[in-house]
């Protein structure tokens, strides 16, 4: 049972290139499952393991992210990672957004889990959140790799859907309404984003 005057924080990064529905659907999910205060869509600055495959600015996504959450209770954009200046590493992230009478809880995908053992700084990772593994209906449960890791497991339902689909969506002329916010959609096409292949 949750300590009341702990405050618990979910930690949801990610490039968000764009964000869409899928990711607040489980930021929403995880939110109430696990009785959190809050959840933090934190927008990667300078993400080392994707250099050369983000298609908009940090600005751009932080503001699309902004967008995305307007009028979403619990739910909030933050460029912790953005305003360090350097590359987007977990454990940094996590030891700057630690506060005394605060939990953290990382909120991962299935995919984002099977790919932990690439951290920079894993072992330090552990004793900084609890993990929290989003799984999506008929995707295998995982954790993550080693012992001693605190970990929460939340099921969401099956969305199909993928920055990358959007970007190529975008790209081809095609629409993306239904899948991000219409205040996104306008955005995306106020600033030109995601427009040439």
């Amino acid at each position: 049972m949750p300590r009341p005057d702990q405050e618990r924080i979910g930690v949801l990064g990610g490039t968000f290139d764009p964000v869409h529905t899928a990711h607040i659907v489980a930021a929403g999910d995880v939110l109430t499952t696990l009785r959190l205060d809050r959840v933090l869509f934190v927008v990667a600055g300078d993400p080392w393991q994707k250099r050369g495959k983000v298609a908009a600015a940090a600005a751009d996504r932080l503001a699309l992210v902004e967008l995305a959450l307007e009028g979403i209770d619990g739910l909030e954009a933050s460029a912790v990672e953005i305003e360090s200046g350097r590359a987007s590493v977990t454990a940094d992230t996590l030891e700057v957004l630690a506060a005394p009478g605060r939990t953290l809880f990382l909120i991962l995908g299935a995919d984002a889990v099977t790919n932990m053992s690439t951290w920079r700084r894993l072992d330090d990772t552990r004793a900084l959140a609890t993990v929290v593994v989003v799984e999506r209906a008929g995707e295998h449960a995982v954790v993550p790799p080693g012992e001693g890791w605190q970990v929460e497991h939340v099921r969401i339902p099956r969305l199909d859907v993928s920055s990358t689909d959007i970007r190529e969506r975008l790209a081809s002329g095609r629409p993306i309404d239904g899948l991000v916010p219409p205040a996104v959609v306008r955005s995306i096409r106020a600033r030109d984003l995601y427009t040439r292949p």
